[in-house]
């Protein structure tokens, strides 16, 4: 599978949000691509802030950045109701 080009996943985020105000998400397919690519984006910055903790020698700032981003992710994922809650002791 490719990974999609910046234009094609603008032009699906587009086509998905029309979908969504128009009520035409007979299948939720436009709900779950922009939940997902929400979720993915939160996630890049739990990434973005590992890497730059361990570059950085694990300095204390880092750390609360990635504390943060982490508990962000986490709060992110908690607000739907039809998955499991994380249960990571991070």
């Amino acid at each position: 599978m490719g990974v999609p080009t910046t234009e094609e996943l603008q032009a699906a985020l587009k086509e998905a949000a029309r979908m969504r105000e128009t009520g035409e998400d007979t299948y939720h397919l436009a709900k779950v691509l922009l939940n997902h690519n929400h979720r993915i984006r939160v996630l890049e910055k739990v990434l973005y802030a590992a890497e730059l903790f361990i570059r950085s020698g694990q300095a204390g700032h880092e750390h609360t950045e990635l504390v943060r981003a982490i508990e962000a992710a986490k709060k992110s994922m908690s607000n739907s109701t039809d998955h499991d809650e994380l249960e990571h002791g991070l």
